[in-house]
């Protein structure tokens, strides 16, 4: 609706994983290259936490797009499985037909199946989202998975996704051997309030037609910030609203008064019982949407 009023070619603050507005701040960069890192040196487990609208699913998105034809992806979203449910949802993942059998045999169905691509030179890689709704029971399952290996290497790399509760579920002592397998860690922080201005300006300037980033002043970027701690979902939220509020109130300046003004908005509707009850708040909702993970070819990444 606003993208012609103010010279975009797109939106700019959309909150789904576009991995073309990937902003390489320290953070982000750091965690992009961890994963890089452990599944181009077959490292196994490798595991990365964050707030909710951190953009962790940004980084792994950005990631699919950087990987060769040689590594084939898997990709986990629903993660309130049993251990069978697991192993049949991966066998999916990656195409592998089975009939309904035990989990010991659809273990050795997978196994099959990564010894032949490794022949091939294939790296296979299993993302877990959402990892911190697997039970115990389930994540000693995936410890399991780490078992899968050649004298040299691992036939299969592993990354969990998912929310700080999933590094306090990691320190229960019966998941120590799990925690042993951990190649690689990385916990995604927001963005501080300078990273908070350069992620609005990079997100302008990618969605511009004609350059323009002066948009918000200053005292609306440091509102944004306070109110968003430099999560980047919110910021998207607020901006891509405070940029249609600019739209009705035809000016191109986005002010602190109009941040004030979408903040509370955002805050009544935050207060406001959900259907049973419950209360609605943006930083809760679709914390790890399936849709976003839509690849065209997500198996095969090029």
């Amino acid at each position: 609706m606003y993208e012609k009023f103010f010279s975009f070619t797109e939106k700019p603050f959309n909150t789904t994983p576009d991995s073309k507005f990937f902003f390489p701040s320290v953070k982000h960069l750091e965690a992009l290259n961890s994963l890089r890192y452990a599944i181009d040196e077959r490292k196994g487990f490798v595991v990365i936490t964050g707030e909710i609208g951190a953009g962790k699913t940004t980084v792994c998105r950005t990631l699919l797009n950087q990987l060769d034809i040689n590594t084939k992806v898997g990709l986990v979203t629903n993660t309130h499985l049993t251990k069978r449910e697991l192993l049949a949802t991966i066998l999916d993942e990656f195409e592998i037909e089975y009939k309904s059998g035990s989990k010991q045999k659809l273990l050795s169905l997978l196994n099959q199946y990564l010894i032949k691509q490794l022949a091939q030179d294939m790296n296979i890689v299993l993302i877990i989202d959402e990892a911190q709704n697997l039970t115990p029971s389930v994540l000693e399952e995936v410890r399991m998975l780490s078992n899968l290996e050649t004298e040299k290497e691992k036939l299969i790399q592993i990354i969990l996704m998912g929310q700080p509760q999933l590094k306090a579920k990691l320190e229960n002592p019966k998941l120590e051997q799990f925690k042993q397998r951990i190649a690689v860690y990385y916990h995604l922080e927001s963005l501080s309030k300078d990273e908070t201005q350069e992620y609005i300006s990079h997100r302008l300037k990618l969605a511009s037609s004609n350059g323009t980033l002066e948009i918000f002043d200053k005292t609306a970027i440091d509102l944004i910030y306070a109110y968003s701690r430099g999560v980047p979902r919110l910021i998207n939220l607020v901006c891509d609203s405070a940029l249609l509020s600019g739209y009705v109130l035809d000016t191109k300046q986005i002010t602190e008064k109009i941040i004030a003004d979408v903040i509370k908005e955002r805050q009544i509707t935050e207060t406001v019982p959900a259907e049973g009850g419950a209360l609605v708040h943006p930083i809760g909702q679709g914390a790890s949407d399936p849709a976003e993970w839509t690849v065209p070819n997500r198996i095969n990444i090029n």
